[in-house]
């Protein structure tokens, strides 16, 4: 593989396109007129305007990326996350050009797409589920029935469904005819697939997701789990490696479980087991992501392995060169997604131009972003700006790390994310592990964010003071004591 085409934009495209660098493969930038000056399209090998901004004339086009990877002799196309990833169509079209998907089958897409599929596939694996029904709800009054069978809360779910569009959460009897349309109604515009089922609500979940490598030659581990349980809108902000609930005989069923689960669709490639954990610490399936992660950074600071690299080997054909054996925990690992949004305003996206832009730099400090100081955030795109990472031997010092980067990042002319990373890193709930996906409802409000900024406020004004009176007392001039003798000089 001497070419491949990276089928994204963005902070994901330059972080694949530094793996290829490093293992002497040339790169090929896609990009749309708003991206024209992007840091991904600079640091390709090559690069190709494909459309206009909006996605859907530029990075959605999967027949004529096809081309543009054809007409430069391209061996492989890496999707990156979002877009075309999990695309089961495009993969095949990839696959019947010539060309290597640096990814799943479009088989394994295709079942794990479809949570429904998914745990059909994996039911005689002896694999935890959730309670619930393992086929799309037609009969709206027999679902009822099934639903109190299970017994409330329960939840509402797109089979297709993804980032908690067509989810619903139903408390009682009386709201679940009104809540099933409304998930079938936002399944059907989110995906063009209505199709729901029903499960039991956990009430307290923490969201534990379990990264797999596997090859085509039946070759499988995993490598530890990511807690990404602190979410906005069913969207992860804050995750950290490994989680503060898992202990080794737990990390050894639930990684058990994922390679199962990756096998019942004969998976090759990375990709990631989510499960929910309820507060007994019991673990279910959830679904399978046939992609690179948003968060794998955090794994590969724990494990030491470059996952884009992993990933390409395996595209090559080459047999997995790591055994289960050889991975160990190497200290602890904390990722925030610095996303364009208002956390004080329900997160609502925050667009503009970046006047100011300057990264936190050190030891065990990773930034993973594609902007420099002057750009404008698109409006076409979701909102991420970078993701931040620190590392470090304990998770104390990990989160003592996050904190001061997150001080030391600079960004003015929108509002972003990093106060509430802030605000999470000095939480009593996180500091102490004992959070759930509930973190933002229970913990976080717009008072409290304004209250932590008021506080520092008043330590900083402190501060600024002490040093002005220490300055000013180095400056002041001492109080002169003439002498007798000084007198009688001036009198000579």
């Amino acid at each position: 593989m001497k070419k491949v085409l990276v089928a994204n934009r963005g902070e994901i495209a330059l972080r694949i396109m530094r793996s290829l660098r490093k293992m002497g493969i040339e790169s090929v930038a896609v990009y749309s007129e708003a991206d024209a000056n992007s840091p991904f399209v600079n640091f390709a090998d090559y690069a190709f305007l494909i459309g206009p901004a909006p996605s859907s004339e530029s990075y959605l086009k999967g027949d004529y990326i096809i081309e543009v990877a054809k007409q430069n002799h391209c061996d492989g196309i890496h999707p990156g996350y979002g877009f075309l990833s999990e695309n089961a169509g495009f993969a095949e079209s990839v696959t019947k050009s010539g060309i290597k998907f640096i990814g799943p089958s479009p088989h394994s897409i295709r079942i794990m797409g479809s949570k429904l599929d998914a745990k059909d596939a994996v039911k005689n694996y002896d694999i935890p589920m959730v309670p619930g029904t393992d086929t799309a709800i037609k009969d709206i009054p027999e679902a009822k029935k099934i639903a109190e069978t299970i017994g409330y809360p329960i939840l509402i779910k797109a089979s297709a469904g993804g980032g908690g569009k067509g989810m619903r959460i139903v408390e009682s009897a009386d709201q679940f005819i009104s809540q099933m349309e409304r998930a079938i109604s936002e399944a059907e515009s989110a995906f063009g697939d209505g199709s729901v089922f029903i499960e039991k609500y956990v009430t307290s979940p923490r969201h534990i997701e379990i990264q797999v490598l596997c090859d085509a030659h039946g070759n499988a581990i995993h490598l530890f789990e990511r807690e990404c349980s602190i979410q906005r809108r069913h969207q992860k902000v804050v995750e950290e490696a490994p989680s503060t609930v898992v202990d080794s005989e737990m990390r050894s069923r639930m990684g058990e479980a994922a390679i199962k689960v990756a096998k019942s669709c004969n998976y090759e490639g990375v990709g990631t087991v989510e499960f929910l954990l309820d507060g007994d610490k019991n673990f279910y399936f959830l679904e399978m992501n046939t992609r690179l992660q948003v968060e794998h950074p955090i794994t590969e600071m724990i494990s030491g392995v470059d996952l884009v690299e992993e990933q390409i080997k395996v595209a090559r054909g080459e047999q997995l060169s790591i055994k289960q054996e050889d991975l160990s925990i190497r200290g602890h690992a904390v990722e925030l997604r610095v996303y364009a949004e208002d956390p004080e305003n329900n997160f609502l996206p925050s667009i503009g131009t970046m006047e100011v832009y300057e990264t936190p730099k050190g030891e065990g400090i990773r930034v993973d972003d594609s902007f420099t100081q002057g750009m404008q955030i698109p409006i076409y795109y979701d909102p991420m700006i970078a993701k931040l990472i620190t590392h470090a031997p304990t998770r104390e010092l990990a989160i003592k790390k996050m904190r001061k980067a997150i001080r030391a990042y600079n960004i003015t002319g929108i509002r972003t994310t990093l106060g509430f990373g802030d605000f999470v890193m000095e939480s009593d709930a996180f500091v102490s592990g004992n959070y759930d996906t509930h973190f933002v409802k229970k913990y976080f409000s717009k008072e409290k964010m304004e209250e932590k900024e008021i506080e520092e406020g008043r330590v900083a004004a402190s501060f600024a003071k002490l040093l002005w009176e220490q300055e000013s007392a180095k400056l002041r001039v001492p109080e002169s004591k003439h002498s007798h003798w000084s007198n009688l000089n001036r009198n000579v």
